[in-house]
């Protein structure tokens, strides 16, 4: 193929990703149109991960106001939020509640658009952005669990950049030593320690959400130019305004979610369900705390890394997000129906390894 027949197919890859008659509120906002079926239901994921991640910007501010990003303070300034600041405990809460309501909604938002088929043309970059999004939420989890600074937090974080660095024993020669050198640029120092909670801090607080507005500014933009996808095969007759009636339905979902978040951030504080006390301040003499595991949303990894081979588990997780990434291409021409197949099996192993995992482990590791 010529250049300059390759400069033109990107052209018009781009034109039609990004029309430019379209960047107008009439077609965007006025025009815009929501189908209406079986799976209409699916459309409200998405807003809905939009008002969680607004709840984690506002009460992440106001967490800012009293929480120490050092190892002296750090545990300190969240026990003092938590019991001696009028509304901490409630604010600390509502924020843990919803971080986890953030990834269980976003993980339905992407099983649901990749059963719809939001991933066709011309929706690739609005597909790609939402996966991106998955992993920058993913790592928003990782980061923000070391900064209360307790020991299970820094024992498991510990853990965590371990098994970075466990992926060397499995490459040849000189790329042995990459996966060292990263565990290293992550933890700043010899050992996790302050360098390792300024990063996480600046991470979790700065950088995170400076890569989470662009990414999420470009995937509204995309929903918005190229509208809701059609999700189903039969192409449906029936559909509704954008706004202001699937706008308004939105916020009255808002509205419920919002009410059922706080009666719970009320009634039941996030680590009830936790089998160790989290109040404990990290004591670098301390032993790791007897059945220590992740947050539940890393679950569907922690089993299998403790059941199959450490590289069997990595290669599968790497190629399981390449062919997220790049689902526009490798299931091009396939059907809605097998596509639900897919998800419908993935949602199962997501829920059973969440759920039952501990029994599955036990079970397994009390037959041998």
């Amino acid at each position: 193929m010529s250049e300059p027949s390759r400069i033109g197919r990107g052209v018009r890859f781009l034109a039609e990703r990004f029309p430019m008659e379209k960047l107008n509120f009439h077609s965007m906002v006025a025009k815009k149109e929501v189908p209406v079926h079986r799976m209409s239901w699916a459309y409200y994921m998405g807003g809905l991960v939009l008002f969680f991640f607004g709840i984690q910007v506002m009460t992440g501010i106001a967490l800012l106001f009293y929480y120490q990003p050092s190892v002296s303070d750090a545990h300190a300034s969240v026990e003092y939020l938590t019991r001696n600041v009028a509304g901490g405990a409630l604010i600390r809460n509502v924020h843990a509640w919803s971080s986890s309501a953030m990834i269980f909604t976003l993980l339905v938002h992407v099983l649901t658009a990749f059963a719809m088929k939001g991933f066709e043309r011309p929706r690739e970059i609005t597909w790609v952005s939402g996966v991106l999004l998955l992993l920058l939420t993913f790592a928003f989890g990782f980061t923000g669990y070391l900064l209360p600074w307790h020991q299970i937090a820094v024992n498991a974080t510990k853990v965590g950049l371990q098994s970075i660095e466990q992926l060397g024993e499995y490459l040849p020669g000189a790329l042995a030593q990459i996966p060292t050198k990263i565990r290293v640029a992550i933890q700043g120092e010899a050992a996790v320690g302050q360098a390792t909670l300024s990063r996480f801090f600046a991470a979790h607080v700065v950088l995170l959400p400076l890569a989470t507005f662009a990414v999420l500014g470009l995937h509204l933009f995309q929903v918005q130019i190229h509208g809701m996808s059609p999700g189903v095969d039969k192409p449906t007759t029936r559909s509704e305004r954008f706004f202001p009636f699937f706008v308004l339905k939105d916020f009255r979902v808002w509205g419920v979610v919002m009410f059922v978040l706080a009666t719970i951030a009320l009634c039941i504080p996030f680590e009830s369900f936790f089998s160790f006390p989290l109040f404990e301040p990290y004591d670098p003499l301390g032993s790791t705390p007897d059945g220590i595991k992740p947050e539940w949303y890393f679950l569907f990894l922690y089993y299998p890394l403790e059941l199959l081979p450490f590289w069997l588990v990595n290669l599968i997780m790497m190629v399981a997000v390449g062919i997220l990434l790049t689902a526009p291409i490798v299931f091009r021409g396939t059907s809605r129906r097998v596509l639900t197949t897919i998800a419908v099996l993935v949602a199962v192993y997501l829920l059973v390894s969440t759920v039952f995992g501990q029994q599955i482990y036990d079970m397994i590791k009390g037959g041998h």
